[in-house]
């Protein structure tokens, strides 16, 4: 609970920040659906017969994003944005029943809750536009016996097909790296783990498609 009054916390301040700039921005709202590939965790079971990764299920995520932009006379499609980017993925692993001596496979939760702060810029092709952005944020992860927060980066390309002057349809590739502790203790209870980090840092990467819509 303390984590995600955090995560809130922080998207409250970035909202605050679109509010306080309003006056001298053009204001963009944007939805995205996709799907994220995700890589696999360490297996805490160092018995003979145990796989030594355990595999993470690559599933939907989706997005919601506030963007600005400098609204001035001299505005071109070209000048950029800035976003503030929410990205939520659900997902699980099968692993150890830590809870059952037998240790039986069962499926655990792993969800994941990204908000980072992106700079966008365009570069106008002919008939849609090519996006390159660069973000930092946080990264929130919840499981079946813990949760935590971890600073990470992102990076995506895009394009943005004008629909009308108001409606953009979006494509886009993201990348996320969030440095993250192996022996944390997120799948663990008590001093028992079903899994751990590989390494230092996560990689996540999804394609996602969206509407945008500019006021």
């Amino acid at each position: 609970m303390r984590h995600i009054r955090t995560v809130l916390l922080f998207t409250l301040i970035c909202f605050t920040f679109l509010s306080n700039h309003s006056y001298a921005t053009g204001l963009e709202i944007s939805s995205y659906v996709g799907y994220t590939f995700s890589p696999s965790l360490a297996n805490a079971d160092n018995t003979v017969n145990s796989a030594t990764t355990l595999s993470v299920d690559d599933n939907i995520n989706f997005s919601l994003g506030f963007a600005w932009q400098e609204n001035t006379a001299k505005r071109t499609k070209n000048q950029g944005q800035g976003q503030i980017l929410i990205n939520y993925i659900s997902r699980d692993f099968t692993g150890a029943d830590i809870t059952d001596n037998q240790q039986n496979n069962v499926t655990h939760s792993f969800d994941t809750l990204y908000v980072h702060f992106n700079g966008v810029s365009f570069i106008q092709e002919s008939g849609y536009i090519t996006t390159i952005s660069l973000g930092v944020g946080a990264s929130y992860f919840d499981s079946d016996f813990d949760s935590a927060i971890y600073p990470s980066l992102s990076t995506a390309i895009g394009t943005r097909h004008e629909l009308s002057s108001q409606l953009t349809f979006i494509t886009e590739i993201r990348a996320y790296a969030t440095l993250v502790k192996d022996d944390d203790p997120l799948f663990c209870q008590q001093e028992r783990c079903v899994a751990h980090f590989d390494d230092a840092i996560w990689f996540d990467a999804n394609i996602s498609v969206g509407l945008a819509y500019s006021f």
